[in-house]
């Protein structure tokens, strides 16, 4: 128990570690630093890099920290910038977090358009139903993806996605383009587009998305709005 509290304190403070860096540090035999490492995974703690083979914080980890402090502190730093963003495009912008398998909207600005989605404040939606929960969930391994709904993909409307080759490959598309698309998956009439809020190490801790009405979202409208969505989330990502 000691020495995974200090693989996570060694991760807080560089950012990410590798086996051989936990071996030398806690003086342990490196297949002791690897079998520590996978235990953490294992429970969501730690994730492992599928380029650089590092460990970084894993979705739990980043869940309590949200949970505890950081969440409160992303949708103070994101507010002004929602406003702004939803003033430019006159529709509605959300802040989302990955909760489990959900997407939790944490805050949300409304468009000033007559035809206009609302706020979905406080609302938690299966996560691989919304724009939000999938750039989300294509920061994680496949594996740890099918983890999370040990019981399936819901269907929440005819057109969310319930089959798990359909969403891997949905969500390598998202890590392709940077950003994922709602085609009315969360709710009929409603469609939405999201890209990641980082932090300084670029590691995904929310998700911005623009939500509208399904016959306003043509693909001319969609690369209009990306630039942008994008901005305004790179500059949440500084304030943070």
């Amino acid at each position: 128990m000691d020495k995974a509290l200090l693989v996570l304190l060694m991760i807080r403070e560089r950012g990410e570690v590798r086996v051989t860096d936990v071996s030398d540090d806690l003086g342990v035999a490196r297949s002791t630093a690897h079998r520590l490492l996978l235990t953490l995974a294992n429970r969501g703690f730690v994730a492992q890099d599928r380029v650089t083979r590092a460990y970084r914080a894993g979705r739990v980890l980043v869940e309590v920290g949200l949970s505890a402090v950081g969440e409160l502190d992303v949708r103070r730093k994101a507010r002004r910038h929602m406003e702004r963003l939803a003033a430019e495009l006159h529709e509605t912008v959300n802040l989302l977090v990955l909760e489990g398998a959900g997407s939790r909207f944490i805050d949300g600005v409304e468009g000033d358009r007559t035809l206009r989605v609302t706020s979905r404040t406080g609302l938690l939606l299966p996560a691989h139903s919304t724009s939000g929960g999938k750039v989300l969930l294509a920061e994680l391994p496949d594996d740890e993806v099918v983890a999370l709904f040990p019981d399936g993909l819901p269907r929440v409307t005819d057109r969310t996605i319930t089959d798990f080759e359909a969403l891997k490959a949905e969500l390598r598309s998202v890590r392709d383009l940077g950003y994922a698309v709602n085609h009315e998956e969360s709710s009929p009439g409603l469609d939405a587009v999201a890209v990641c809020v980082r932090d300084h190490l670029g590691r995904a801790l929310a998700a911005l998305a623009v939500s509208l009405p399904h016959q306003r979202m043509t693909q001319g409208y969609l690369h209009m709005m990306l630039p942008p969505l994008r901005a305004t989330a790179e500059a949440i990502s500084r304030d943070l």
